[in-house]
């Protein structure tokens, strides 16, 4: 009977062990989670660009001849630097000059006939007073002093005509020039020679109307650059110009540089397969920050539309639904779910208005599978 009773006990305990031996090794593991302490700091509520915009010279010029022609200076190379007012290409204008030499001496010597003419017409209008005053002495006849004054009033007329005819000459020669200057390019500020269309010898043609043709120069202003890029017409209505920018730059990922929005667009783009959007104008705040930047960047803007100082804030990517974060409990390794009150929020951070005390750790990886309410787990990493 005892032996019996001893063996029943045996085999009880021998289940109980099993089952607590399987229960242990079947029992859920804790999952590992990445947390955030709960922190006070800045949170900014921003827009940003719906696809890259581009850095722009504040001033850009391609620049072509006002006629056509055959270049016969090209004193520039790309790249090169050049100052306001330089030559910068030039065409065969060996008849204009001509011209202009022709005309320059037609002047000189109009001038030269104008001063003889005018010398002998005042020298008749003296001769004509003289003989009208002895006319009315009786010492000479009438039809001798009315000779001298038709001599007089016709060298007087020729004297104004030679006048005339030198501002005519001068006038041509102002015309000759303009079609000169319409053969030579000269930069209109300084800047950097960014293209040239065109060699020593060849000819250019300026574009027809209505067909656009290559610049025989593109000229960049190198000393001033900004900003253009496009952004969603859902934000642009809450974009001000003077609100302040942080832009980015593939060129310099590690780099961020402050800029303050210029100008918006005053119409929505309406690009077939995409957003409309509103072009927005960002200038760089520090002009330190262009110095190494080239025209044709691509380049990201955040635009800050609103921004608490020193708020209560954990990363964005805690937050699920916009209602509810899982936050580690130490004590009792395990998560668990609180329901959170938001304000502001930016791809980083997000503001907490209630819900949460700094000091709480809350989790990050939140679409990890196993994460719930009151599950096991465990810090995969040091709190950040």
């Amino acid at each position: 009977m005892k032996r019996n009773l001893f063996r029943m006990l045996f085999v009880v305990l021998f289940v109980a062990g099993a089952v607590f031996l399987i229960r242990y090794w079947m029992r859920p593991k804790p999952i590992e989670v990445s947390v955030k302490a709960v922190e006070r700091g800045a949170v900014e509520r921003t827009v940003s660009n719906t696809r890259a915009g581009t850095i722009k010279a504040c001033r850009r010029a391609k620049l072509s001849p006002g006629i056509g022609g055959q270049i016969a200076k090209l004193p520039v190379r790309e790249g090169e630097r050049v100052k306001k007012g330089q030559l910068l290409l030039e065409l065969w204008n060996e008849d204009l000059m001509a011209e202009l030499k022709l005309a320059q001496s037609e002047v000189e010597s109009t001038q030269a006939r104008k001063k003889s003419v005018c010398v002998r017409a005042e020298m008749a209008q003296r001769e004509a007073g003289r003989l009208i005053d002895l006319h009315k002495r009786g010492a000479v006849s009438e039809e001798r002093a009315e000779k001298a004054i038709t001599e007089a009033k016709a060298l007087g007329s020729e004297c104004t005509a030679s006048e005339s005819a030198i501002v005519t000459s001068i006038a041509r020669i102002g015309a000759i020039k303009a079609n000169l200057e319409r053969t030579r390019l000269i930069a209109p500020f300084d800047g950097v020679v960014a293209e040239i269309n065109g060699e020593l010898n060849e000819f250019v043609t300026p574009s027809p109307i209505g067909i656009a043709t290559p610049p025989a120069i593109d000229l960049i202003d190198n000393s001033c650059f900004y900003v253009t890029a496009p952004i969603d017409e859902v934000d642009a209505s809450h974009v001000v110009v003077g609100m302040p920018v942080k832009i980015t730059l593939d060129a310099f990922a590690d780099r961020h540089f402050a800029g303050n929005v210029v100008r918006i667009d005053a119409y929505v783009l309406d690009r077939e397969k995409q957003a409309r959007t509103v072009d927005v104008e960002a200038r760089f705040t520090h002009p330190k920050d262009i110095r190494d930047l080239l025209a044709g960047y691509s380049a990201d803007i955040e635009i800050i539309l609103e921004k608490r100082a020193d708020t209560i804030r954990i990363p964005t990517e805690s937050i699920l639904d916009g209602t509810r974060v899982f936050v580690f409990l130490p004590d009792r390794h395990e998560i668990s779910q609180k329901e959170i009150r938001i304000g502001i929020s930016n791809w980083d951070y997000t503001e907490i208005v209630s819900g949460l005390s700094v000091g709480e750790r809350v989790v990050l990886n939140v679409d990890q599978a196993g994460v719930k309410d009151g599950a096991k787990a465990k810090i995969s990493s040091a709190p950040k």
